[in-house]
C-alpha cells in the first residue's frame, strides 16, 4: 500500500484538467438541515461544479433547503422512503457514473470533512497511481479524536484485517475517491453503514490498487452526535461476520 504527502499543485496537463472537471462529490444527507447548506457552499467556493446530494428520505428541512441549490451545479436525489447511507451512496454513485464522472468522492453532510483535502484524494487517481483513495484522520495528526471515538476506529482497523485482509489507519471514514472504473466495480450490497466495511472488502475482492492520504476530520457536538455509537459498530461487525459466513 502507498501513502501519499501533502497534495501540491504543480500544474495540470490537460488530460489532468478533464478529470478535474469530471470530478464529482457525492453526498449522502438523511435531516442535515443544520449543516447541509455550509457544506455545500464550501464545496462550490473550493470550485466543484458537480456536487450530488441524495437527500434520504429527509423528515426536516433538507429538501427543502437542497431545492434551492442551483441545479446546474447541484444534482439533488431523493428517496422515497428511507433506505440507509450504503443505499444512498450507490445511489449517488450510479447517478454520477450515469452523467460521465471520471473521479468519484464521497464526502459527508455533517460538516467533518474539508472540501481542501479532496486536492489530495483525487491525485493519486489523476496520476494513475490508484483506483481507489481512502481518507486517514491518523496519518496527519490533525484531527483532534475523542479517545473512545479513536478507540472505536482502531478497533475497527483490527476488524477490517482480519475480515478484508487489508492493513489500513482508517477504515471508517466516509471521505474517499474513487476512479470510475473503481466506481464500476465496487459493488454496494448494504443499504445502511455496513457499507464502509464492504467497499474495503470490495476493494481487496476485486484487486484494485489503493492507497491511504492524510485528511483532517473536524469534529463539533453536532457531528458527534450524528456519528456512530460503540453499540452500533459492534451491531454492524456482527452484521458482516453473519452475512458472510451466510454467503
Amino acid at each position: 500500500m502507498n501513502q501519499y504527502g501533502k497534495w501540491k499543485s504543480k500544474g495540470k496537463t490537460k488530460g489532468e484538467k478533464n478529470l478535474l472537471k469530471n470530478t464529482f462529490i457525492v453526498i449522502p444527507s438523511y435531516n442535515e438541515e443544520k449543516s447541509i447548506q455550509d457544506v455545500i457552499s464550501s464545496l462550490r467556493k473550493a470550485g466543484y461544479s458537480h456536487i450530488v446530494v441524495v437527500d434520504d428520505c429527509s423528515s426536516d428541512k433538507t429538501y427543502k433547503i437542497l431545492r434551492q441549490q442551483p441545479s446546474n451545479v447541484v444534482h439533488v436525489l431523493r428517496h422515497a422512503v428511507n433506505r440507509g447511507q450504503g443505499a444512498s451512496l450507490k445511489t449517488g454513485i450510479d447517478y454520477a457514473i450515469s452523467q460521465g464522472a471520471d473521479i468519484i468522492v464521497t464526502f459527508d453532510a455533517d460538516g467533518q470533512h474539508q472540501p481542501q483535502d479532496i486536492a489530495v484524494l483525487i491525485d493519486p487517481i489523476m496520476k494513475g497511481k490508484a483506483d481507489v483513495v481512502l481518507g486517514s484522520r491518523f496519518l496527519a495528526g490533525t484531527s483532534e479524536i475523542p479517545w473512545l471515538r479513536a478507540f472505536v476506529l482502531k478497533l475497527g482497523v483490527l476488524f477490517t484485517f482480519f475480515y478484508s485482509g487489508i492493513s489500513l489507519t482508517d477504515t471508517h471514514n466516509g471521505l474517499r475517491a474513487l476512479s470510475r472504473h473503481a466506481a464500476e466495480q465496487v459493488e454496494i450490497r448494504h443499504d445502511r453503514m455496513e457499507h464502509a466495511s464492504e467497499i474495503i472488502d470490495e476493494i481487496q475482492k476485486k484487486k484494485l490498487a489503493y492507497c491511504e492520504v492524510p485528511v483532517t476530520i473536524r469534529y463539533t457536538e453536532y457531528s458527534q452526535q450524528k456519528g456512530q455509537s460503540t453499540l452500533n459498530s459492534v451491531k454492524i461487525a456482527w452484521n458482516l461476520i453473519i452475512r458472510k459466513l451466510l454467503s
